[in-house]
């Protein structure tokens, strides 16, 4: 099994655990895989599947990946469109009395990494990615910062866009710098952002 370089992208809903143990089973079960759908039907810029987690969408893209600015605004309509959606769902299931709680509790955050040595390999119908960059990119889904919305992007990612000057494609919130140290992994900096200023107005109520 060979590895070679790649992008990981996960966009994880952020208030799974608690909208499942406080919605009826019923809704739950229609609005996640509905969220899911509209993140892999919104993927523009040719991110390949590697798997659905739960809460999670794990893309991958290996050879030449798309401008900063493309991958920025790809994960800005991830976020975007993903609250449009819960909008809808909420319209939809009105008569259900927890209905209000899918916009309320739920949310995105989205990992961004790129890795040195990432492995493919198929298992069944699925691909399945191998490798320390691909355990990187799912500790940092558990980290110290004190908020639930947020685009991380390691220092993996930020360093193969070198030439880029980051603070430029974030005029919208305030670009921060951090890291996290991990067991086995060592330590992880990364930058982020505050994805909130993007909710569309008519979500804010």
């Amino acid at each position: 099994m060979k590895g070679s370089p790649m992008l990981i992208c996960i966009p994880d809903i952020s208030g799974f655990t608690e909208f499942l143990s406080e919605t009826d089973f019923e809704l739950s079960s229609k609005i996640i895989p509905s969220l899911l759908n509209q993140i892999i039907y919104t993927n523009d810029i040719g991110l390949k599947v590697s798997e659905i987690e739960g809460d999670a969408v794990l893309f991958f893209k290996s050879g030449k990946l798309p401008s900063l600015q493309k991958l920025i605004d790809q994960c800005k309509i991830f976020y975007t469109e993903f609250y449009t959606q819960l909008e809808v769902l909420r319209e939809k299931h009105k008569d259900n009395k927890d209905s209000d709680a899918i916009p309320k509790i739920l949310g995105l955050k989205i990992i961004l990494h790129y890795g040195q040595e990432v492995a493919l390999t198929k298992v069944g119908n699925s691909i399945k990615l191998f490798g320390e960059d691909l355990i990187v990119a799912h500790r940092l889904l558990k980290n110290k910062l004190q908020m639930d919305e947020y685009l991380l992007l390691t220092e993996g990612l930020t360093n193969y866009y070198k030439e880029n000057n980051l603070e430029d494609h974030f005029d919208w919130a305030t670009l921060k710098e951090n890291y996290e140290e991990y067991d086995h992994v060592g330590k992880i900096k990364y930058y982020y952002v505050d994805l909130t200023p993007l909710i569309p107005s008519q979500s804010i109520d």
